[in-house]
């Protein structure tokens, strides 16, 4: 891996991540294939809209179809056609979110399968093996990821621990260094706490770095002055990644603090719910005004969606419960995602990234009328 910041405009940061399958211009957005697909999304549709890289989830596809499937298949790029980047998740968030009857101890977790209810365990070995397995560009370490709202004894414990775990899987790395492993640094709302794991993490000296434990709760204004104090604190030659954040203002907010990589679900899941980025504000296109509206989604978009279709045929497909909806608002929101993240790198090389902020999150609010 090579990571070059190549501009900066304050805190933010423009940046190169050379990675085995391809470049990645930062700060970038990564579309979430949580299972090995993007919702609603092929991969011709993400190559269209310029995706350099998404994301998978160790988690879900140790439930199925398992790592050995896809390993036996060739790995994760070929088992979904997708020869670009990938990134994967070690799933510690979604055993804090989705599995039942957790248990956390020093070896691991052991949890219950959302999905059928099965006894499954990760460690911080079988988390990086999975990793390797599928053949990730970048692997995450496994990390405990407590609410925000816990109390901050349990966030002492919990990055002690999260610490422990990433030695671990640093050291299972290691036997093949297949992949680049990234270090995960927690401790909620507290600036100390995330002073001390930003050094302990620093102290390991992985390829890369990420902020996890936001946006699990707390206000978005505690959430971008968490981030503000927290990206800084991470080694400046090396990529940064904040972790399944978020909206559009989260990320213009979040890349003047000087992160380089996101990732959320956000829109994919609202564009299955009707809701619409645009430029000119949040379009819900269930609203009865847009049955008879001739417009695009958005004029100043380039995509298949805003090429081809009218807000009333989007309204209609939605209304009709139509499959087509998800894929049409899909294309669209994450287009739209793509597309900020392009004007955000724009802005920094030619020093208006501040600026550029300002005018979009003045933008960044409920259309006239919905």
């Amino acid at each position: 891996m090579n990571f070059t910041v190549t501009h900066r405009d304050g805190a933010a940061r423009r940046g190169k991540l050379v990675l085995p399958h391809g470049e990645v211009d930062t700060p970038q957005f990564m579309p979430v294939g949580t299972v090995a697909s993007v919702k609603a999304i092929a991969p011709d549709d993400l190559q269209a809209m310029d995706a350099q890289i998404i994301l998978g989830n160790t988690y879900h596809l140790l439930l199925r179809p398992g790592p050995d499937l896809v390993a036996e298949m060739g790995g994760l790029h070929r088992f979904m056609s997708w020869d670009r980047c990938i990134l994967t998740d070690s799933g510690g968030f979604q055993v804090y979110s989705l599995a039942e009857q957790r248990k956390i101890t020093e070896e691991g977790a052991v949890f219950r399968s959302h999905l059928d209810g099965s006894r499954q365990e990760l460690t911080p070995e079988k988390a990086t093996r999975i990793q390797i397995q599928l053949g990730s560009d970048i692997l995450m370490a496994f990390d405990e990821c407590p609410p925000s709202q816990s109390e901050r004894a349990y966030h002492e414990e919990s990055l002690a621990r999260t610490t422990r775990w990433a030695k671990r899987c640093k050291d299972e790395w290691l036997k093949d260094r297949k992949g680049e492993l990234f270090g995960i640094v927690q401790g909620g709302l507290y600036k100390d706490l995330r002073e001390r794991h930003a050094q302990e993490i620093a102290e390991l000296d992985f390829p890369g770095n990420a902020l996890g434990g936001f946006s699990v709760g707390e206000e978005p204004q505690a959430m971008w002055e968490g981030v503000a104090h927290a990206a800084p604190l991470l080694p400046a030659d090396k990529p940064r990644y904040l972790m399944g954040v978020g909206t559009p203002e989260d990320l213009v907010r979040c890349v003047l603090a000087g992160v380089d990589l996101f990732d959320c679900v956000l829109p994919t899941r609202v564009a299955r719910n009707g809701l619409l980025f645009t430029r000119e504000g949040r379009l819900q296109i269930k609203a009865a005004r847009y049955a008879k509206d001739p417009k695009p989604p958005d004029e100043q978009c380039g995509c298949y969606t805003c090429r081809t279709f009218s807000r009333a045929y989007l309204r209609h497909l939605f209304a009709a419960q139509e499959l087509l909806a998800f894929r049409l608002n899909s294309l669209h929101n994450l287009t739209f995602y793509l597309d900020l993240m392009r004007g955000l790198r724009q802005a920094i090389e030619q020093g208006t990234a501040r600026k550029y902020a300002e005018q979009f999150i003045a933008l960044d609010r409920p259309a006239s009328g919905c």
